[in-house]
C-alpha cells in the first residue's frame, strides 16, 4: 500500500517574508533574524517548517503599526534587499544577512537597551570596536557639555558593547556578572579597617567604583582625567541608572546602620582590631533583641537559611551592584562573619549617592 503523500506547505508570500524581517529588525532581535535565514527556516519554500504554525506565531508581527516597524519594513522592501533576500533563501548553504538590516537592526537593540543583541550585529558587521569608539567620543562630547545622563548613557552602550573573545564555543557578548566581581572585590580580608572598599579615600573609592560598575577598566581610566566632583556626578547617575531601585537600598542601609548602632560601641571596637575577638554572647547579653548576623539580613531585605558572608555579597550586589561599595567584611566571632554597612562620615561618596546619615 503506497504512503500516503505528505500535504505540501502553503509558498511563503513576500509579505510574510518582510513583515517577518522587519518585525525582528525593529525589535533589535539578532537571534529571530539569523533565525529566519537557516537552513530549516520556515521563510524558505523547500523547508518543511511552517510560518502559519502556532510554535512560529513570534515571528510574524501583530501589528504593522509603529514608527520603528515602518522604518525597518521600508528598508526591507528596497529592491535590493528583496533581491538580496530572495537569493539568500533560495540557496542552500551558509545565509549572507543583508547589511542593512543588520546595522538598522543594532542601532535599534541599543535604543532598547539590548546591547548584546547590537553587539552581536555590531560584530558581524566588523564595526564593533569602531562604534564602540563612536558611542564613547559621544559621550565624552556629552560630559564635556554637562550632560551627564546623555555621557552615562553613551558609557553603558560602548560597555555593552564589549566582547569576550576567549568564550567557549566562540567569541560572545560580555556578560555583566556583578556577583562575582563583587566577590573579587571582597576577597581578602582587610588587614586594616581603611583597606576596606568602603572606607578609601573619595578620589580612591570613585575609581574603585568606576572600575568596578564600567566592568572595563581601560574605558573606566577615560573619566580618571575628570575632576572629582564631575565624576562623582557621573557615578552617581551611573548607579541609578544602572539600579533603577537604588532608593530601597538607601532605605535598608539606613536600617543596617541603625542595627549597627544599636548593637553598641563593642561591635564598633571589632570592626577597628585585627584579632578575631567573640563577641556575640556579650552583645547578645546586654541586648538579646540585637543580634550582627540579621545586619545582612537587613542589607539583603530578605534572609539566606544559612547564609554565609559571600553568600550575602553575592546576592546583594546581583540585585543592586553599587551596594558592594560600602560595605564590609565582619567577623562577629571565630566563626560568624557578616557584611556590614560602613562608611567614612563626612565623604562626598556617600553624599553623592543618597546614604549620608549625618544629621
Amino acid at each position: 500500500m503506497a504512503k500516503k503523500k505528505e500535504a505540501e506547505k502553503a509558498p511563503v508570500t513576500t509579505d510574510i517574508i518582510n513583515k517577518c524581517l522587519a518585525k525582528a529588525v525593529a525589535e533589535g532581535d539578532i537571534v529571530n533574524l539569523r533565525f529566519l535565514f537557516i537552513s530549516y527556516s520556515p521563510l524558505r519554500s523547500y523547508s518543511s517548517e511552517d510560518i502559519t504554525a502556532d510554535k512560529y506565531a513570534y515571528l510574524v508581527p501583530e501589528s504593522t503599526q509603529g514608527d520603528h516597524f515602518r522604518e525597518a519594513l521600508e528598508q526591507v522592501k528596497h529592491p535590493e534587499i528583496q533581491e538580496h533576500v530572495k537569493h539568500e533563501l533560495d540557496k542552500k548553504g551558509p545565509p549572507q544577512l543583508p547589511a542593512p538590516l543588520v546595522t538598522l537592526l543594532a542601532d535599534n537593540a541599543v535604543r532598547l537597551g539590548k546591547y548584546k543583541a547590537a553587539a552581536q550585529a555590531y560584530e558581524l558587521l566588523r564595526i564593533r570596536s569602531r562604534m564602540q569608539d563612536a558611542y564613547l567620543d559621544a559621550a565624552d562630547a556629552a560630559l564635556a557639555a554637562d550632560d551627564i545622563a546623555t555621557a552615562v548613557r553613551g558609557y553603558r552602550i560602548a560597555v555593552g558593547l564589549d566582547y569576550d573573545y576567549a568564550a567557549f564555543p566562540e567569541p560572545m557578548p560580555t556578560s555583566p556578572n556583578y556577583q562575582s566581581r563583587a566577590q573579587l572585590l571582597h576577597a581578602d580580608y582587610p588587614r586594616r579597617p581603611e583597606d576596606a572598599v568602603a572606607l578609601q579615600a573619595p578620589e580612591a573609592h570613585v575609581s574603585i567604583a568606576l572600575g568596578y560598575l564600567l566592568l572595563n577598566p581601560q574605558i573606566a581610566a577615560r573619566l580618571e582625567e575628570q575632576p572629582l566632583p564631575l565624576r562623582l556626578t557621573f557615578l552617581a547617575e551611573l548607579v541609578r541608572q544602572l539600579d533603577p531601585e537604588w532608593n530601597t537600598f538607601v532605605v535598608r542601609y539606613a536600617e543596617a546602620c541603625k542595627l549597627v548602632a544599636s548593637i553598641g560601641a563593642r561591635l564598633e571596637r571589632q570592626a577597628n582590631r585585627a584579632e578575631q575577638v567573640a563577641l556575640a554572647d556579650e552583645i547578645k547579653a546586654l541586648q538579646a533583641e540585637d543580634d550582627p548576623a540579621d545586619i545582612p539580613k537587613v542589607l539583603l531585605g530578605r534572609a539566606i537559611p544559612d547564609g554565609e558572608w559571600w553568600q550575602y555579597i553575592k546576592e546583594l550586589a546581583y540585585e543592586h551592584p553599587a551596594a558592594a561599595l560600602f560595605v564590609v567584611r565582619q567577623f562577629v566571632t571565630k566563626d560568624l562573619e557578616i557584611i556590614m554597612p560602613r562608611y567614612v562620615k563626612g565623604s562626598p561618596v556617600i553624599a553623592a549617592l543618597g546614604l549620608g546619615l549625618e544629621s
